[in-house]
């Protein structure tokens, strides 16, 4: 009798978000040092507050999804 092969489902579900993630940070820091750029500030300060929103963002966004409903 053959063996059940476990499903992969969840692991494309993880890896998937796991690269957004990833896309949308990166995305963050480079739009930050743009704009950090064309309005001249001396420091660096949308490159830490736009990565800083979009995890603020996603977690909030996957507590949301993973909550139980009543």
């Amino acid at each position: 009798m053959p063996k059940k092969q476990p499903s992969n489902n969840l692991l494309w579900q993880y890896a998937g978000l796991a690269s957004q993630l990833m896309i949308t940070l990166l995305l963050a820091l480079y739009l930050g040092g743009w704009i950090d750029k064309k309005i001249g500030i001396g420091f660096s300060l949308l490159v830490w507050l736009l990565p800083l929103l979009v995890l603020v963002a996603t977690f909030m966004k996957l507590i949301k999804d993973t909550s139980k409903k009543k």
